[in-house]
C-alpha cells in the first residue's frame, strides 16, 4: 500500500473528526484538504463516507448511555418517545430536501471556491447572531415543542451547501429560535445520528460499484483517525461551550475562506473539484 495514500487517508481523517462537530464545516474542509492533498478520485468519495461514519460512530459512543435509555424506554417511556420524535422532526426538512437536491449539489457546488464564499458568508452571520441578544427559554432538549426541532431541522437542511456546517446551521438556529447555547449543542449532536446516518447509507448506495477490498487499509487508517479526532473534539467543545461563545470559529472561517479564494485568484494553488 502507498505510504502517500496512507498519509492522506490519517491527514483527512482527523481533519474530519475535528471538524464534523464543529460550526466549521467538515464537508467543506474536506473539498478543500482533498483537492490540496489531490485526493479527489473515485476512491475519495467512498473514503470520505467511511470517515464520516466513524466521527458519528464517536458521538454514538460518547452519548451511548443516553441512547442505551432511549432505546430502553422506547417501547414504554413516553419521554423517550417524545425525545425520538423530536429527533425524526428535525430529520424530516434535510431527509426530504435532501433526497430532491442531492444530485444537484454534488455536480454544481462541491468545488473548494464555492465552500470558500460559504465559509465567509457563514463566518458573518456567525458574528451576527452572537451579537444579538437572544433570551434561552428551553433549558434542555426534553424541554423543546415539535415546532422547536422542526425550525432546528429546517436550518440544519441549509447545510447542505457545502460549506455551510451542519453543526453551525443547528446550534446558531437553536439560539436565534430559543435554545440555550448547551440544548442546542446536544440537540445538533443528537440530530447528526439520524441525518448523518442516512446521508451515508444513501452514499453507499450510490457508491456501491466502486466499493473495493483492496482500499480497506486506506479506510481503517482514515477511520480510526476521524473516531478518536472527532471524540476529542465533541468533548472540547461541551467544556468550551460552557464559557465562550463562537466568535472564534466566525474568524476562522472567514480568514480560511479568503486564503483560499486569495490563493486561487493569484494562482498559487490550483483548485480542483
Amino acid at each position: 500500500m502507498d505510504p502517500i495514500l496512507l498519509l492522506k487517508a490519517l491527514i483527512l481523517g482527523v481533519v474530519e473528526g475535528l471538524t464534523e462537530f464543529l460550526p466549521i464545516s467538515s464537508t467543506g474542509h474536506l473539498i478543500i484538504g482533498g483537492s490540496l492533498l489531490d485526493y479527489t478520485n473515485e476512491q475519495s468519495k467512498v473514503f470520505k463516507i467511511v470517515i464520516q461514519l466513524a466521527a458519528i460512530l464517536a458521538v454514538c459512543w460518547l452519548y451511548r448511555e443516553r441512547i442505551t435509555q432511549v432505546a430502553g424506554g422506547l417501547r414504554s417511556d413516553p419521554v423517550q418517545q417524545r425525545f425520538v420524535g423530536l429527533l425524526m422532526v428535525g430529520f424530516m426538512p434535510a431527509a426530504v430536501l435532501g433526497l430532491m437536491f442531492h444530485s444537484t449539489i454534488k455536480t454544481y457546488l462541491f468545488n473548494p471556491l464555492t465552500v470558500a464564499g460559504a465559509l465567509i458568508v457563514g463566518g458573518f452571520l456567525i458574528l451576527y447572531i452572537e451579537r444579538k441578544v437572544y433570551q434561552p427559554r428551553i433549558n434542555s432538549v426534553d424541554e423543546m415543542r415539535w415546532s422547536d426541532a422542526l425550525k432546528v431541522g429546517f436550518a440544519q437542511a441549509l447545510a447542505m451547501f457545502p460549506g455551510t456546517s451542519r453543526s453551525g446551521a443547528t446550534i446558531m438556529g437553536g439560539l436565534i429560535f430559543g435554545l440555550s447555547r448547551k440544548t442546542a449543542t446536544e440537540f445538533s449532536f443528537f440530530l447528526a445520528i439520524p441525518t448523518m446516518f442516512a446521508a451515508t447509507l444513501y452514499d453507499v448506495y450510490k457508491n456501491w460499484a466502486i466499493l473495493r477490498l483492496e482500499d480497506l487499509p486506506v479506510f481503517a487508517v482514515g477511520f480510526v483517525a476521524s473516531f478518536i479526532a472527532a471524540m476529542l473534539s465533541v468533548k472540547a467543545l461541551v467544556r468550551y461551550i460552557s464559557n465562550h461563545d463562537f466568535t472564534v470559529f466566525a474568524w476562522y472561517r472567514i480568514v480560511f475562506g479568503v486564503i483560499v479564494l486569495l490563493t486561487a485568484q493569484m494562482g498559487w494553488v490550483e483548485w480542483t473539484a
